[in-house]
């Protein structure tokens, strides 16, 4: 695992007056798809927009970790990826519905077995921010694929989507959702 990052927290005390909350590492860190899998760093969630602003009542409760934000709201984290494993190429769709299940998002892989652009490829009906902060990934999505690398930033809109890391160097990238809805016809299935 990469060095966790600093997690800084503002509020307000009983007079109004701006406050250090929280300073110290995130405190849900896993790894899901076994030792060759990202390892995830949840940040943040809030669970409306717009956000209730209180003077300290903290990040609300999850267990676990969950791919999509809440329901109308927000969710940030950093993932670390790692160098591909050899063995995606072998995934079944099956497997990558299990990889996914971890993060409670079964439904969001459409890996499809042969001819599937990437075992990891899925979607969800959320507007991401990404932004890579040190190494490079490769962005492949149903009709194409690019690079991105520290300083890009990507913004995903509910598409298919997979990320390869082929540099043979760990990738961290920050993600920051946000729950959305799917214009008709841009359902999926």
């Amino acid at each position: 695992m990469q060095n966790p990052f600093r997690r800084i927290v503002t509020g307000h005390d009983a007079a109004g007056r701006a406050i250090i909350q929280e300073d110290g590492s995130p405190t849900r860190i896993q790894r899901i798809g076994g030792e060759a899998g990202p390892v995830f760093y949840e940040v943040w969630n809030t669970r409306a927009t717009p956000a209730p602003i209180d003077r300290a009542s903290g990040e609300p409760p999850e267990i676990g970790i969950v791919l999509a934000p809440p329901r109308g709201g927000t969710r940030i984290r950093v993932l670390d990826f790692p160098p591909d494993d050899p063995g995606l190429a072998d995934m079944t769709p099956e497997q990558a519905r299990a990889y996914f299940a971890e993060i409670g998002a079964a439904d969001a892989s459409s890996h499809t077995g042969e001819g599937s652009r990437h075992a990891h490829m899925h979607r969800t009906q959320t507007v991401d921010y990404g932004i890579v902060i040190e190494g490079e990934l490769v962005l492949i999505v149903d009709e194409g694929e690019t690079v991105v690398r520290a300083g890009d930033i990507v913004i995903q809109r509910g598409t298919n989507h997979g990320w390869a890391n082929r540099s043979g160097k760990n990738c961290r990238i920050v993600f920051v959702l946000i729950d959305g809805v799917y214009a008709d016809g841009l359902q999926p299935g």
